[in-house]
């Protein structure tokens, strides 16, 4: 298993604990929850079920196949024949009367995978697994109950944040995150995929961290013909999959997919309010509910703008996979099979490359401190835009304020080669320091550093730069 090391550590200990475990797995759709519980309890999984997709069901009669199904695994995992349950009690009830029969004493692990689906409207499931935990799991020191989930937002407001009868039930929660960039290598390698690393950055620009879409790279094709047989082609395997993306996770993927449309239309992102006037959506708890949904699946981030206040906090969306695919995929007016390998080299592409690889940046900045050496300070990120008005209008790609009298003013550049810095942008490298001391305090010592592909050519120019990281960087 490629990463995970520390997960699968966490899980490994719970299971040796010795007593009754209720743990909660959560993360993006497609980011490997379920492989992770697999792999990790291979050949101990006592019994084990997943709900089924409310996508691809009636709602009418989507609690009875619920039902159906949880009988039906637990038939196939054991239990001998019975009357069906009529109701989630039942089932549970069921459930328990088969781990008491096969109970010899040692640690029984049951696997209850996509539990926000069988949460169907008006079930009762929710107080019947109450039942079950807070009556019957809870005193059996050798239970532990894994349960996963792709939509975050019930897992945590539902399950881990509970205020009901399954309050601080949950003894542990991993939220599972998209693979880093070492760890794309990683997996590239152990599938005899033989990219560079300029390439497997661009492969993170496209389908981020998401061990599911790189599962598809074939090692004999380049990543631009990837690229095109997997999104640009009419029958590519993940050409519907920004719509299954939501479809299959929130529960308003309409009103969702409005709100990530909208922030894919500029980069730094929206305020609350800018969201609220443009869309029509009330302000308010349901607002909060889909900006929330968002922001545990990893699609967005939120963050205060360097100089603004709390309450200019922005929503900048980040998950590389949907900026990808709203900016070339889905205004595609006919199906172009080799439209990214005709495209590579376009200007339009260029300048996305820009946009794409400060996105990678923003998600590896413990890496970027590491090469920095800042790794044990206190630090907050943020980015800057100032338009022009009396002054000359501003663009700062990343800010790492630290706590120890220090600003990285970092400039990211996606560039083929080394990165050369001429007099001109020398100028505007040199007066920016200033401009941001005068926001903050003259006490702050700011640091121009360059983020950059290759490295940077030395000449008279260079010194403006006090720091350099590199792509190999960021694969550490």
């Amino acid at each position: 298993m490629i990463g995970r090391a520390y997960e699968t550590k966490v899980l490994n200990r719970l299971y040796d604990s010795g007593r009754p475990e209720l743990v909660a797995v959560y993360g993006r759709r497609r980011v490997g929850k379920t492989f992770l519980v697999d792999e990790t309890f291979s050949g101990r999984i006592t019994f084990r079920h997943a709900g089924l997709s409310p996508a691809d069901t009636e709602t009418k009669g989507l609690l009875r196949e619920q039902l159906n199904h949880f009988y039906n695994s637990l038939e196939l995992q054991g239990m001998e024949p019975c009357q069906r349950p009529s109701n989630w009690l039942d089932a549970f009830f069921l459930l328990e009367k088969f781990l008491q029969k096969i109970d010899n004493g040692s640690r029984q692990l049951v696997f209850l995978d996509e539990l926000p689906w069988l949460d169907s409207p008006r079930s009762g499931f929710l107080r019947a697994f109450e039942g079950f935990w807070n009556t019957w799991g809870c005193h059996r020191k050798n239970l532990m109950v894994v349960v996963c989930g792709s939509a975050n937002s019930w897992v945590l407001d539902t399950l881990i944040n509970n205020h009901g009868g399954l309050y601080g039930r949950v003894t542990y929660e991993i939220k599972l995150s998209p693979f880093t960039l070492r760890e794309c290598e990683e997996f590239y390698r152990s599938r005899a995929v033989k990219f560079s690393r300029y390439d497997i950055t661009q492969s993170y620009m496209i389908f981020g961290g998401i061990p599911y879409y790189l599962g598809y790279m074939d090692k004999e094709l380049s990543l631009s013909q990837n690229v095109d047989k997997l999104l640009f082609s009419g029958n590519g395997a993940l050409r519907n999959e920004y719509d299954r993306l939501f479809d299959s996770v929130f529960a308003n993927p309409e009103v969702i997919k409005a709100i990530v449309r909208f922030l894919n239309t500029r980069n730094s992102g929206y305020t609350r309010k800018e969201i609220v006037d443009k869309l029509g959506i009330k302000e308010g708890g349901t607002l909060s509910k889909h900006l929330n949904a968002l922001l545990s699946s990893d699609f967005i981030i939120k963050y205060v703008p360097f100089g603004l206040t709390k309450r200019e906090e922005h929503y900048k969306l980040v998950d590389p996979f949907c900026l990808f695919y709203q900016h070339f995929v889905q205004n595609q007016a006919k199906e172009n099979g080799i439209f990214w390998q005709q495209n590579v080299n376009a200007q339009p592409v260029v300048t996305w490359r820009g946009f794409a690889f400060e996105n990678v940046c923003f998600n590896h900045i413990g890496q970027i401190k590491q090469a920095l050496g800042i790794s044990g300070i206190i630090t907050s990120t943020s980015a800057w835009s100032k338009r022009g008005d009396d002054e000359e209008g501003t663009q700062i790609d990343l800010l790492i304020q630290r706590n120890d009298n220090v600003i990285n003013m970092c400039e990211i550049k996606f560039t083929s080669e080394d990165f050369i810095v001429d007099k001109k942008y020398y100028r505007v490298l040199l007066s920016r320091p200033e401009r941001i001391r005068k926001m903050v305090s003259p006490k702050i010592s700011v640091y121009s550093t360059l983020i950059t592909t290759y490295g940077l050519i030395q000449n008279e120019y260079s010194g403006a730069f006090v720091n350099v990281v590199t792509m190999d960087d960021l694969f550490f």
